[in-house]
C-alpha cells in the first residue's frame, strides 16, 4: 500500500512535461493526497475503536487501487488531483486500522517489536516503488505501470476480504464477523478533549511531525528532481537515492523496536534517532545543498533510518494508553507526521519556483528548501524531549 505515496515521485519531471505545470501545482498535487490522508487520521480511529478494523482496512486498500487506476489514465490535471484525493481517503484507512489489529491481538512487549516489522514492510512497498518500480516505467511507460499498480492494490483487498471477513465467518458461523466491542465509549466531545489535553499525545504528535513528513514529502515529491537536476542522474539513477534511503528504514524500523524492546525503554532509543536525523538534513545545509556524492547517499540513509524507526510511535501510544484508545491516538500521532508531509512538497515547491523565476539558479532554490526539513526535525526532538517514558500495560 506504501508504494502509491511516493511512485508519483518517479515520474514529477514528467508529469509537469506532460500536463503543463509548474513545481507549485505538483508540490500541491503531492500534498493533496496527504492532505486527505492527514484529515482523515482521527475521524477514522474513532470508527476503527467503535466498529473494528477489518472492514476499514478491506475498503481502504480497494480504494487507493481504484485511485491509481484513475491516475493512470488521467487526461487533465483536475482528474489527477481527484485520484489522489480517492488514494488519500483509501490510504487514511490502512495503518491506524493495522496498528488496532496488531493492539487487539498481541500483549504490549510483543506489540513494541512486531510494529517495527509491520513499518519495515511499509518500507519494502517504498523500496518496490524505487527502482524496481522505475525501471518498470522505463519499459511500459508510466500509465500502464500506474493502472498495474493500482490493479494489485485491489487484488490486496480481495485477499484481505477472505483472510479478516470470509475465512473466519466459515471458521466461526456462530460468531459475528465483526467483533463488537462491550465497553461502553464515552462521548465523542469528551473524549476528543481529553486526548487534546494529554501531554502525551501531543509529545507523540511532534515526534511523528519530525520524523514521518520530512523524509515522506521530500522522497514522494522533490528526491528525483534532486538527483537529475543536482547531480545530473537518470531517473533510474536517481530513485536509487530513494532506495538508500528505504533500505535504511527496512533496517530501522526492526532494529529500533528491537531495542527499545530489551532496553524497555522508549525515550531513549528515540531520542538519539531524532537528534541524528537532525543532523542529517543540516548537513545539506552545511554544504549549500549540493553534499560530496558519497555523503548524499549517506544522508539519504540515515533520514530513511529515522523514518523507519518512527514505529516506536505507536509502541509508545501502546504503552501509554488503553486499548479502548489505541485507533484514535494512533490517528492523531498519525495525523503529525503526515500533516508534515502535506507541507513539505508545498513549501520546497514554491522556494523552487520562486528560485527558478527571480535568479534562475535551482541549486539556490534546493539550499533554501532544505531549511524545512531542518525545522520539522527540531519539533520532532521538542516532542520526544517532552515525552514521558510510561510502562503502563493497557488493558488486553
Amino acid at each position: 500500500m506504501a508504494s502509491q505515496r511516493t511512485a508519483p515521485g518517479l515520474i514529477t519531471e514528467q508529469v509537469m512535461r506532460d500536463f503543463q505545470v509548474t513545481a507549485s501545482t505538483i508540490g500541491l498535487l503531492t500534498s493533496i493526497q496527504f492532505l486527505v490522508y492527514t484529515s482523515l487520521q482521527m475521524p477514522m480511529g474513532i470508527l476503527a475503536d467503535r466498529y473494528g478494523p477489518n472492514f476499514f482496512l478491506i475498503f481502504g486498500a480497494a480504494l487507493t487501487g481504484i485511485g491509481t487506476i484513475i491516475y493512470s489514465i488521467g487526461t487533465h490535471a483536475f482528474i489527477l488531483f481527484f485520484a489522489r484525493i480517492l488514494t488519500g481517503i483509501g490510504d487514511a484507512t490502512i495503518w491506524v486500522n493495522m496498528v488496532l489489529i496488531f493492539s487487539q491481538w498481541f500483549r504490549t512487549n510483543e506489540f513494541v517489536r512486531l510494529i517495527g516489522f509491520a513499518g519495515m514492510t511499509g518500507s519494502l512497498g517504498f523500496l518496490l516503488a524505487t527502482v524496481p518500480f522505475s525501471a518498470w516505467i522505463d519499459l511500459l511507460g508510466w500509465r500502464i505501470s500506474f493502472f498495474s499498480l493500482g490493479l494489485l492494490l485491489c487484488l490486496c483487498g480481495l485477499l484481505l476480504y477472505f483472510v479478516l471477513l470470509k475465512k473466519p465467518a466459515q471458521l466461526f458461523p456462530n460468531d459475528s464477523v465483526v467483533v463488537k466491542n462491550e465497553v461502553q465509549h464515552e462521548k465523542l466531545t469528551k473524549l476528543l478533549r481529553r486526548i487534546f489535553s494529554s501531554r502525551q499525545a501531543w509529545s507523540l504528535f511532534f515526534c511523528h511531525f519530525g520524523l514521518v513528513g520530512a523524509y515522506v514529502g521530500f522522497i514522494s515529491s522533490w528526491a528525483v528532481p534532486y538527483g537529475m537536476n543536482l547531480y545530473e542522474m537518470s531517473r533510474s539513477g536517481a530513485s536509487q537515492l530513494i532506495m538508500v534511503g528505504l533500505i535504511g528504514a527496512l533496517i530501522g524500523a526492526p532494529l529500533m523496536s528491537w531495542i527499545a524492546g530489551r532496553l524497555e525503554t522508549i525515550k531513549r532509543p528515540y531520542m538519539i534517532v531524532h537528534v541524528i536525523v537532525l543532523l542529517g538534513w543540516s548537513c545539506f545545509l552545511l554544504f549549500n545543498g549540493v553534499p560530496p556524492f558519497w555523503l548524499v547517499i549517506l544522508l539519504f540513509f540515515i533520514v530513511g533510518f529515522g523514518y523507519g524507526a518512527s514505529a516506536l510511535t505507536f509502541a509508545a501510544v501502546r504503552r501509554s494508553f488503553p486499548i479502548i484508545d489505541s485507533g484514535i491516538v494512533s490517528g492523531f500521532a498519525n495525523t503529525g507526521g503526515f500533516l508534515s508531509a502535506v507541507l513539505l512538497p508545498l513549501i520546497f515547491g514554491a522556494v523552487l519556483d520562486y528560485f527558478q523565476s527571480t535568479t534562475g539558479n535551482i541549486v539556490n532554490g534546493y539550499y533554501y528548501g532544505f531549511i524545512t526539513p531542518v525545522v520539522f526535525s527540531i519539533i520532532g526532538l521538542i516532542g520526544v524531549f517532552y515525552l514521558k517514558e510510561q510502562r503502563q500495560q493497557a488493558e488486553q
